[in-house]
């Protein structure tokens, strides 16, 4: 990573989880709180952290997620069936650092529940309950000082996406917004697609790179172990979701089933990335 632009400096979970070691590559699952009910969300969030998981993101549930495909749309609705809100998913965070301090926890979601709390408040209540990074898919750059403002005034990071259509002016002002980490979204559609190109990746990531100071994380398209360890060779994490969030609509009324299924399935991931970095398991 160069550093070509200025950022906040942190000094918290994100920031150490990246400089823990040069050479591991981080693993960032995704799933959506409350599907099938939070109690499940958060069992399943310490299931991740022993499948080898270094930041969680958990999907704030929305009526309307524009940016996702059809898996993570129907775990909205279930999770909104049991209306579940914005500030339960942060209750919930909090419960989970009564016995994790470590893990990293970002809040990926869509503005407008954000906004109907308040930007102060929301910043506040994500603060005091142990959240380190936040993602708003529909807030753009140019719009985002009020937010990251009160974000910044408590060193919770502000994420921001790219994607693949991305220009280098909208590019240069992401990296100097940003901080934790810049999302990038691997593929020319919503989450859940499977037309990844591995090669195109590695590109765009060194692009990003040579204008970022922060890491690079990249999802969308990552659905095994394979593209896992592929994409890992050049990003600095991986973000992983809808194939997780698959096994809980299957599984999700079988606990057993599911947190196996979970584990199996990130923690071959975790081992593919290692294997491919030369990291010792």
């Amino acid at each position: 990573m160069t550093q070509a632009s200025a950022v906040v400096e942190r000094t918290g979970r994100i920031a150490a989880r990246f400089s823990a070691n040069a050479n591991r590559k981080l693993l960032v699952p995704y799933i959506t709180a409350g599907d099938p009910d939070l109690d499940t969300t958060l069992a399943l969030m310490h299931t991740l952290v022993k499948a080898g998981a270094d930041i969680i993101e958990l999907g704030v549930p929305f009526s309307d997620p524009m940016a996702d495909g059809p898996v993570i749309q129907a775990a909205c609705e279930r999770a909104l069936e049991n209306n579940v809100t914005l500030t339960q998913v942060m209750d919930m965070v909090k419960q989970f650092r009564d016995s994790d301090q470590d893990t990293a926890v970002v809040l990926m979601g869509y503005l407008n529940p954000v906004e109907r709390l308040g930007y102060k408040r929301f910043a506040q209540l994500a603060s005091e309950s142990g959240v380190d990074g936040v993602l708003t898919v529909d807030m753009p750059p140019e719009e985002a000082a009020e937010l990251t403002d009160e974000l910044n005034a408590r060193q919770l990071d502000s994420i921001f996406l790219l994607s693949p259509t991305t220009p280098d002016a909208r590019l240069r002002q992401v990296c100097e917004k940003a901080s934790g980490y810049i999302y990038y979204v691997s593929l020319k559609g919503v989450t859940g697609a499977a037309n990844l190109n591995t090669d195109e990746v590695a590109a765009k990531v060194a692009h990003i790179q040579s204008f970022a100071s922060l890491p690079v994380a990249v999802g969308f398209g990552i659905r095994d172990a394979e593209s896992a360890a592929a994409v890992s060779a050049t990003a600095d994490a991986v973000v992983v979701g809808s194939v997780l969030v698959s096994l809980v609509g299957e599984h999700g009324a079988d606990p057993d089933i599911l947190h196996q299924k979970m584990f199996d399935t990130v923690n071959t991931m975790r081992l593919a990335m290692d294997a491919q970095a030369g990291v010792a398991a």
